[in-house]
């Protein structure tokens, strides 16, 4: 009589065999943002960084960890998976710039269901792509399947960054920003990766917009635009810093939108105050105000209306700030200024 065979991982739903072939795939991609700084390959147990503190006087490490959140619901809708990489990268730099520092490297953990070699190798595409931007490594990460977890076809996506700063160029907007300081406004290229639940809601619910809906108003499909990459700052705002000019704060308008962010670099005597005509509220933004009747504060609550970096400096250093960030390619906008306050955001 033949001996029944057991179960194995693989019946339980895990394929361990794929997913080593997919790490295979993709150590090329990851290779690719490596420097003599990194003393381990793709797959060791731990990412090994060789840091040279002897170049700070006072060197801080800075971290922030971070998630796509609901915007994957649009990458799975399009199945295109080659921009969400972008996202958590770019996010993740955006929010430690806002300190000063400058990225080392990149950790992402990505977890699905069901192993999907194209969809994993297309999201590595887009970390690799944005780390290499940066001049960061991506150092390692994690491929967890696991079944009954996630729905047919999706995934989830996280990230965690590494970044360093001197102490002494620590920006500390509750200590640095002053009254009469100009605020500017760095564009956004969309929603970067917030407010995708309200939006969802409104545009697929609501107006019942598919993805492939081309609309005028845009000049793109509701997915184009909605699955834009979030744009990250770094190298412009550090153009800004090398040309000689002090910067006093910077505020990265993500989940909470103005109200809660700008808030978090002011001192407490100060308000931001903005003048919400001063610059070109995205498309996009008009579309689901209007549609879903969004009252004026979830608005700034919920997205960042166009402004994706919001950064104080001197009034007299203000043009000179403007104009490199042009040069830079950034959309530049002067959206107010602060004044005398209990340090919140005043916008009319």
């Amino acid at each position: 009589m033949e001996e029944k065979k057991g179960l194995s991982y693989k019946d339980s739903g895990v394929d361990i065999d794929k997913a080593n072939q997919t790490k295979e795939k993709i150590k090329k991609l990851v290779r690719e943002t490596f420097n003599s700084n990194v003393l381990t390959d793709l797959g060791s147990f731990g990412g090994l960084f060789r840091v040279d503190f002897k170049k700070y006087d006072s060197p801080v490490l800075v971290s922030s960890v971070d998630g796509v959140g609901t915007k994957l619901k649009i990458a799975f809708m399009m199945d295109k998976h080659d921009t969400v990489g972008e996202d958590i990268v770019n996010h993740c730099i955006n929010d430690i710039l806002v300190q000063g520092a400058k990225p080392l490297f990149f950790m992402d953990y990505i977890a699905m269901g069901k192993h999907r070699q194209e969809v994993v190798v297309d999201i590595i595409k887009g970390l690799s792509k944005a780390c290499k931007e940066a001049s960061m490594v991506l150092l390692g990460g994690e491929m967890a399947e696991m079944p009954d977890m996630y729905k047919e076809g999706e995934y989830d996506l996280a990230g965690m960054i590494v970044g360093i700063l001197d102490e002494k160029d620590f920006i500390d907007g509750k200590k640095m920003i002053k009254k009469g300081d100009v605020i500017l406004g760095l564009a956004s290229t969309g929603l970067h990766t917030n407010g995708y639940s309200l939006a969802r809601k409104v545009l697929f619910e609501v107006a019942g917009y598919k993805v492939d809906t081309y609309l005028d108003k845009l000049g793109e499909t509701v997915g184009e635009v909605l699955l834009r990459p979030h744009k990250s700052y770094l190298n412009s705002i550090f153009k800004v810093l090398e040309e000689g000019i002090k910067i006093h704060g910077l505020a990265h308008i993500t989940g909470g939108g103005f109200w809660d962010n700008i808030p978090r670099v002011l001192p407490d005597n100060l308000n931001a105050y903005i003048n919400k005509g001063s610059w070109d509220v995205l498309p996009i933004f008009k579309l689901i105000e209007e549609i879903g009747k969004v009252d004026f504060y979830d608005m700034y609550h919920t997205f960042n209306m166009g402004i994706g970096m919001v950064v104080f400096v001197d009034k007299k250093d203000a043009d000179k700030t403007e104009e490199i960030l042009k040069s830079m390619g950034e959309k530049v906008y002067i959206i107010g200024e602060v004044i005398e306050g209990e340090g919140k955001v005043v916008i009319e």
